[in-house]
């Protein structure tokens, strides 16, 4: 007998086809690794930019992607220099990729995050300039064992990237991302369900 799975959210649609699928074989069939890019133009106080992932992730198909890699590029204008507009003033970027919309940034607690890092850029004497530079890249899917599982069909690369920047070279945000996608198992629906995307 059938389960209807109509109109309940994509988390319970994930465990209603678990179910409905009368199978406890733990056997995922995965695509070869493949690339996602996306980028974040410069956005000042916050900015967010959807990645659609409508060709990878299925619910009802029992298909989702697994994020096994988040590499960042900062580009700096015409790819110059990450110049600080003003001395003894410290700019930075503070990014992150997350299942659900945001408004601001937001830290670790929040279920839906992916990966987040900060791009940090201090110039103690010049003008235009920069003396030290500091990148932390704090969460990422390659400190997990599995990857990241993502069952919705859109993510969100946001973030802030303030005002010192030297005028004209303002950083914007490049990832790229290594995925595979897998047919949904009942474990995999399990450990959707935990994440709470």
């Amino acid at each position: 007998m059938g389960t209807n799975c109509d109109g309940v959210s994509p988390i319970e649609k994930i465990r209603c086809c678990s179910y409905t699928a009368g199978t406890t074989v733990e056997s995922m069939a995965k695509s070869d690794s493949f690339f996602i890019r996306a980028k974040l133009p410069y956005t000042g106080p916050f900015g967010q930019t959807s990645i659609d992932l409508g060709a990878y992730v299925d619910a009802l198909g029992k298909s989702v992607l697994r994020i096994h890699n988040v590499s960042t590029q900062y580009v700096f204008g015409p790819f110059a220099a990450p110049n600080v507009g003003t001395a003894g003033v410290d700019a930075d970027v503070a990014w992150q990729l997350t299942t659900q919309s945001q408004i601001d940034n937001v830290d670790a607690t929040d279920k839906s995050v992916i990966s987040t890092g900060q791009l940090h850029v201090s110039s103690e004497v010049l003008a235009n300039s920069f003396s030290t530079i500091t990148e932390t890249t704090d969460i990422n899917p390659q400190n997990w064992r599995n990857g990241y599982l993502v069952g919705v069909e859109q993510i969100y690369l946001g973030g802030k990237m303030g005002t010192a920047w030297q005028a004209g070279f303002e950083p914007s945000l490049v990832i790229v991302m290594e995925c595979t996608v897998e047919t949904l198992s009942q474990s995999a629906a399990m450990a959707l369900a935990l994440s709470q995307q």
